[in-house]
């Protein structure tokens, strides 16, 4: 199936930005009523009238056919892909939702399922109730992915929807071993989001595809583009490490290996280490001594912490450990309260926002078989936690006595 491309229905000026590229693709399809359910389409990568249709053109394709495990993302346009991968007998792997859980899961029917049935699981509820976690040591190897996209262009550059998982997802995997630079990409578009992308907006995490199928088209890109080689932990966030907890075991692994895995925001972390070393003594407070209450404070009334709690240690935990996992992640505070016997530990940060962010960075941590209680800390009068179990604060509040 072919036809020759047109200009398509959007006006790209100079100087566009990947989100006018988007907003304007949203704006079209619902101003032209080119959407299908979930709308509005905005945020999203959209489903579109006719999507079932461009699905099935991927039977078309060689690398559909020889391919025996196939990756396909959970949005509701590429459902008639996971379909047509369930009924030819392939193994499929659909992404975690913002990879919360883990990278992906393996659908798997149940045993005699009808043509009904294989349409239920390919359905994101289907994914919910058939699927079976993929650890990081299943060896699995993807002959074929398929992605969503908001616009691609011709030349197989790609737009998603502004969140970066699909091409943090092809990152991972490549980690993983699970893809390489000749594993084909597959995306499934409305014909209106084939455009003209300015390759300057391109970067080098970016993914690029190698086919584009459409209702009435099957565009092979023949992209030379190099595709993502590996997680770029310089454009990782702290906060983005504390969403994604299978991103900090990679991060392990790789660190393990002697690769260089900073973080975006590790650099600040750093330079507030640098000043704690340098403070006056006077400044550095001992674990024993305890905080100056702020005025509102005494008042009973709570103050912006910049210390965060952290709860439910394993009891043979050693402070190194700890410190040790902190710096891994990027989340070193200025200093560091230990009550080890306690199963706690209390973190102090340069203010607040630091503070915040750490939280993120440290949620879903284990040390040893415990997940870690992570969460901020507030000063009060020791009388406004009259009525919590003696010995054991409630973790959202520490009392001077207890430092």
């Amino acid at each position: 199936m072919e036809s020759r491309a047109g200009e398509g229905p959007l006006e790209r000026p100079a100087g566009v930005s990947k989100q006018d590229i988007r907003e304007q693709i949203w704006d079209y399809m619902e101003s032209e009523n080119l959407a299908d359910f979930p709308r509005p389409v905005h945020h999203r990568i959209p489903n579109f009238k006719g999507s079932y249709l461009a699905c099935q053109n991927i039977k078309d394709l060689e690398v559909f056919a020889r391919a025996q495990e196939v990756k396909v993302d959970p949005d509701k346009p590429l459902e008639g892909v996971r379909l047509l991968a369930m009924q030819s007998k392939k193994t499929l792997l659909v992404p975690t939702p913002r990879l919360r859980t883990g990278l992906f899961n393996r659908i798997t029917p149940p045993p005699g399922a009808t043509k009904d049935m294989l349409r239920k699981c390919a359905t994101s509820q289907g994914v919910r109730d058939y699927s079976t976690p993929v650890g990081l040591d299943s060896r699995a190897l993807v002959d074929l992915v398929v992605v969503g996209s908001v616009a691609v262009s011709e030349k197989g550059w790609r737009i998603g929807k502004g969140e970066g998982y699909a091409d943090l997802e092809y990152a991972m995997m490549v980690s993983m071993g699970a893809v390489s630079q000749g594993t084909p990409v597959v995306t499934i578009v409305h014909d209106c989001q084939v455009v003209d992308i300015p390759e300057a907006l391109l970067e080098d995490h970016d993914l690029t595809v190698d086919y584009i199928l459409t209702p009435t088209r099957v565009i092979t890109t023949q992209c030379e583009r190099p595709k993502p080689t590996g997680i770029r932990w310089s454009k990782i966030s702290c906060e983005m490490m504390g969403k994604i907890p299978i991103l900090r075991s990679l991060r392990y692994r790789e660190k393990q290996a002697g690769k260089d895995v900073t973080l975006q925001d590790e650099h600040r972390h750093l330079l507030e280490t640098r000043s704690q070393q340098t403070a006056p003594l006077s400044t550095v407070r001992r674990p024993w001594d305890p905080p100056q209450l702020e005025l509102g404070a005494v008042r009973g009334e709570d103050v912006p912490s910049n210390t965060v709690y952290v709860g439910n240690l394993p009891w043979d935990t050693r402070v190194s450990e700890l410190k040790r996992a902190l710096r891994e992640l990027g989340a070193a505070p200025l200093r560091l309260t230990w009550q080890g016997p306690r199963h706690r530990a209390f973190l102090h940060y340069q203010d607040p926002a630091a503070a915040q962010q750490a939280i993120s960075c440290l949620q879903g941590l284990c040390l040893g078989t415990n997940t870690l209680k992570v969460a901020l800390a507030r000063q009060q009068r020791a009388s406004d936690l009259v009525g919590g179990r003696a010995g054991e604060p409630h973790p959202d509040h520490y009392r001077p006595s207890d430092l």
